[in-house]
């Protein structure tokens, strides 16, 4: 694939246009003992657990199902919804800025996030790169979740694009692979400075 078939870039949002990370939150519960609050991650798995909230789960449902499984660990669960925003660190401000020179350069920029419709609300309001997204697809509005193919095919459509027109960037490998199976040109993310590289590679900047 050419650059020039480019003409629309696909974000995702945590851990790539903000710091989204649950580590962010309970580093504040377990001071100085990183061990410990993998193995309390590990125990819940936490990663799952939160899947079904992107998935359109309501926290309090979860909180109160997972709390009911894991009775020792209830506050510590019960920690993540009431103090949710101290999971984001804030805005990745180097993405942001790739993001602008993009949209100067006249191309569509949207999102595709696996992201709660219950908390997702706090974050557009509280980080201005949001309102930068010519439009976007949110998992926990339609029922669909990366990396299924399906969400990918309805943002296509909601976003009125090809596959073969659209770059992809996003931080998990699973993601990136189904794009890659659906004919997207992707950036698996690990910094804003490889994803310039890899923009600057494509003539996109």
């Amino acid at each position: 694939m050419t650059s020039q078939n480019i003409r629309a870039i696909i974000f995702d949002f945590g851990g790539v246009l903000v710091d989204w990370n649950p580590r962010n939150l309970y580093q504040e519960y377990f001071p100085e003992q990183p061990e410990a609050m993998e193995n309390f991650l590990t125990e819940i798995n936490f990663m799952e657990w939160n899947a079904q909230q992107d998935k359109g789960r309501s926290f309090a449902e979860a909180t109160a199902l997972l709390s009911k499984e894991f009775p020792q660990h209830a506050k510590l669960i019960h920690a993540y919804h009431q103090n949710w925003e101290r999971s984001i660190v804030g805005q990745i401000d180097e993405s942001a800025e790739l993001l602008k020179a993009l949209k100067r350069k006249g191309y569509s920029i949207y999102g595709l996030s696996n992201w709660s419709a219950e908390t997702f609300p706090i974050a557009r309001k509280r980080y201005q790169v949001f309102e930068l997204l010519d439009d976007y697809v949110l998992s926990g509005d339609v029922s669909l979740i990366k990396p299924g193919e399906e969400i990918f095919e309805y943002s296509l459509k909601k976003f009125g694009r090809t596959a073969q027109e659209c770059l992809f960037i996003d931080d998990s490998e699973p993601n990136i692979l189904t794009a890659q199976k659906l004919g997207f040109d992707t950036v698996h993310f690990t910094s804003p400075a490889q994803l310039k590289t890899e923009l600057t590679a494509r003539n996109l900047l």
